[in-house]
């Protein structure tokens, strides 16, 4: 994947590997969801924070990255990480151990919390590369963001798959949720599809590997074939993530 003129490589774990410069992202963890729904009656196993960490292990420990970006939404609420149990917050100091660590600020944690290593930004430029959490409403070429948590349905044997994936035309890129308990918004949905209108590649997160899909691979949700195609929904730009 280039963007921007600089290689990337999508990740199996969900998240994005810069090699040149030894750089990991992942965006929208939110830890610690599971214990924000059970405070409001919604019973969930509380283990989302240990899955989650438990893969942003395993791709640390084989990528072997300098400098990890985390592009906001990295906690679920600002309480989230008081709720961290013992096991995970220990986890998550071991990672963010020995390297340069970086929580970008997002709309459920604007204020990541200031007990963990790592530093606080509002965003982060790299290079011709721009980290941040909402994608920007001007153009933004280099733009790296997250929020909008991108699925899409490809079209196997007749069947639908609904994967994560990454969205991006060269100039910016959106990237898929990293948390165990993240929903996904459709491609397809005005919200995404209208931040890239000369058309996007997608990366679609399988098992095993990150495939490249053409969007004429992929199938558009019938509420909007119906209405006439993507983009035709009334769906505000930049909302539709949680």
């Amino acid at each position: 994947m280039i963007l921007n003129g600089v290689t990337l490589q999508p990740d199996v774990s969900g998240g994005l590997y810069w090699a040149e410069r030894g750089v990991f992202v992942v965006a929208d963890m939110h830890l610690e969801k599971g214990s924000s729904y059970a405070a409001r009656g919604s019973l969930l196993p509380p283990y989302d924070s240990r899955a989650t960490l438990a893969i942003l292990a395993e791709a640390l420990a084989r990528l072997q990255p300098e400098v990890v970006i985390c592009l906001g939404d990295s906690f679920h609420d600002r309480g989230a990480s008081v709720r961290l149990d013992f096991q995970a917050r220990a986890k998550l100091g071991d990672l963010t151990a020995g390297r340069h660590w970086f929580w970008i600020a997002g709309n459920h944690d604007p204020a990541p919390p200031a007990d963990l290593a790592g530093s606080c930004v509002e965003a982060l430029a790299v290079g011709p590369l721009e980290f941040r959490h909402e994608p920007a409403t001007r153009p933004a070429p280099g733009e790296v963001c997250g929020h909008l948590h991108p699925c899409a349905t490809v079209r196997v044997r007749g069947r639908g798959m609904r994967r994560r994936c990454f969205v991006t035309n060269g100039h910016r890129l959106v990237m898929p949720a990293f948390g165990a308990y993240t929903g996904g918004l459709d491609v397809f949905e005005p919200a995404l599809s209208e931040l890239f209108p000369s058309g996007f590649e997608t990366w679609v997160v399988g098992s095993r590997k990150v495939r490249q899909v053409k969007p004429n691979l992929l199938s558009v949700p019938a509420r909007l074939a119906n209405a006439g195609g993507p983009g035709k929904s009334a769906a505000p730009a930049g909302k539709g993530a949680r």
